[in-house]
């Protein structure tokens, strides 16, 4: 299908998140949820920031970026819309203090070392910056986060960081096994969010679940995803126009 205009873009968009708001619903009643209970954070990776605006434009404006300079870019480009930016990938400690304005929540920290740089950007700022603990539910080396087995023992340092708000738990399942092994890895997840949330210093809260992409959400939901992080799946029939080519 070729797309000759913004009008069809935003069509075959709307199209897009229907159907993935659809399927959310399904899989969250399968297992009695609620289907408001889960969010969608739309992934911008890839896509110009005109296909940005138009998510935006659709209601959709809670948008995800993985590199933080490709953040920067694209908050410029979408400056004056009510974009709110997460983080969704790796942050370095150096491009820290240019991110932390600019988003509401980072899902991505993944070594004490970036909470004590966060929680002193926080202060400087006199603002406390909302982020979620990854975890490496899946144990790939090439994976960020935190280990299953340290969390207990990150968690009771948390109030060490007093300008830090920790909101929740993200993890992403491994690149093998398919979707029975990204099961166990999501409920793995779950099951230590609701081993650490009563251990959680006062300030930090383990409401949410960031976990589930374009080819598991389905199956995230189900294991108790709050937050599912959707990409190339809200983009399927755009035409080339609507991809950035580089960097």
């Amino acid at each position: 299908m070729v797309l000759s205009n913004w009008s069809e873009i935003r069509a075959v968009l709307g199209r897009n998140l229907t159907t993935v708001q659809e399927r959310i619903a399904q899989a969250a009643r399968r297992v009695g949820r609620a289907p408001e209970e889960i969010s969608i954070v739309c992934v911008t990776k890839y896509v110009v920031p005109d296909v940005a605006r138009c998510l935006v434009e659709l209601g959709y404006n809670v948008l995800g970026e993985s590199r933080p300079q490709v953040l920067w870019r694209k908050a410029e480009a979408c400056a004056g819309l009510p974009v709110r930016w997460h983080l969704v990938g790796p942050l370095q400690r150096n491009k820290a203090k240019k991110t932390v304005p600019l988003v509401e929540l980072i899902h991505s920290v993944d070594s004490l070392a970036l909470l004590e740089t966060l929680n002193a950007i926080a202060a400087q700022r006199g603002q406390p910056v909302d982020v979620l603990l990854e975890v490496n539910i899946s144990g790939e080396q090439a994976k960020h986060g935190f280990s299953p087995q340290e969390m207990p023992a990150v968690v009771a340092q948390l109030a060490n960081y007093p300008h830090v708000k920790v909101q929740g738990l993200m993890g992403m399942a491994g690149l093998e096994g398919g979707l029975s092994a990204a099961r166990q890895q999501f409920a793995l997840l779950r099951r230590l969010r609701d081993e650490l949330a009563p251990l959680c210093p006062a300030g930090n809260e383990l409401r949410e679940l960031s976990m589930g992409m374009s080819g598991d959400f389905e199956v995230a939901v189900e294991e108790g995803a709050t937050v599912v992080r959707l990409g190339s799946i809200l983009y399927e029939g755009l035409p080339s126009e609507c991809f950035e080519t580089g960097g």
